[in-house]
């Protein structure tokens, strides 16, 4: 399966307002399927998607789209760690929460 370009949904703009990029669509690595940019903004979680600037930097500015609507420091935070988390870590972090949870 080739990777897609994004490319715009057709939905019509709302009255009086320019289209948004929270329309445009690709392909997410994370869930191998199609997804809105509006989806990578907040992936069940209130921070965007840790992959967020590599799957959107071709489409568009992304970095000032993010740096108009979000604090510096989630910014920042985006540009720093972009890397997946570890599962070997998140495994060893989720084990280590059980035993503190589990009083025997």
């Amino acid at each position: 399966m080739a990777f897609q370009k994004a490319k715009a949904i057709s939905m019509p703009p709302k009255p009086g307002k320019p289209e948004s990029v929270e329309g445009l669509e690709t392909r997410c690595p994370r869930l191998g399927g199609t997804v809105p940019f509006r989806y990578c903004l907040a992936p069940g979680e209130a921070t965007p998607c840790y992959k967020i600037l590599d799957c959107w930097w071709e489409t568009f500015d992304v970095v000032s789209y993010l740096k108009s609507r979000l604090p510096e420091e989630k910014v920042a935070s985006l540009s720093e760690d972009r890397r997946q988390p570890n599962r070997l870590d998140t495994i060893v972090e989720l084990v280590n929460k059980l035993k503190k949870t589990d009083p025997g």
